[in-house]
């Protein structure tokens, strides 16, 4: 716990949040939060990963930004402070360990405790800049240099040059088609920049 916030809380805060915080773990691809969903904490990361995804009309699915040790989810306060059901879906990137914050403390500690409320609109703040990012590649970026962006990205989250998902779960996650990722994989692969194995896609100079 003071690993990973420690920087940020004072030591009578991160106190209360052992006492109150209900303490999780989950494996890689688990669902942590699902969509339509009422929420009823708010998660502190202490380690792992863990990708925030939002659904269209027709169930596809796009990457919005991930989670890392020491973030929380701004959509899920949101939904909290709100009451209202998730418009998001989260899932364990990597093996997670997090805790859930109640929704009354989280309310209370923001009159309670300055490093909470800086926490909470520094949270805000970096989680819309992500957004702000996502937007733009999906606007001003071609599918190209986004299946790049995605690659490089999911190799630091993952603190491995080995990306272990298949054509299709990168295809949902930049919402296109299967047959568009192989396509663009092999034109990268032929470019000398990765290799494509059975299993997985080895990151060689991107």
């Amino acid at each position: 716990m003071k690993e990973s916030f420690g920087i940020y809380f004072e030591p009578a805060l991160i106190m209360e949040i052992e006492q109150v915080g209900i303490s999780s773990s989950f494996h890689s691809g688990d669902k942590i939060i699902e969509i339509g969903q009422y929420i009823k904490g708010m998660p502190l990361l202490l380690s792992g990963a863990i990708k925030i995804l939002r659904e269209d009309d027709n169930g596809d699915e796009l990457l919005l930004y991930y989670l890392e040790p020491g973030d929380t989810c701004s959509m899920t306060m949101a939904c909290c402070f709100g009451d209202t059901k998730s418009e998001i879906r989260a899932i364990a990137e990597t093996d997670v360990e997090l805790i859930m914050i109640p929704v009354r403390k989280m309310e209370e500690w923001i009159s309670k405790y300055r490093s909470w409320r800086n926490f909470v609109f520094e949270s805000y703040h970096n989680r819309l800049n992500e957004l702000l990012l996502t937007v733009d590649g999906i606007a001003f970026k071609n599918l190209d240099q986004r299946l790049v962006d995605y690659l490089k990205k999911k190799a630091e989250i993952t603190k491995d040059r080995n990306v272990k998902n298949t054509h299709q779960e990168i295809a949902y996650d930049l919402h296109t088609s299967r047959v568009v990722i192989s396509r663009l994989l092999k034109k990268l692969e032929g470019l000398g920049k990765i290799e494509l194995h059975r299993n997985h896609i080895s990151i060689i100079d991107l």
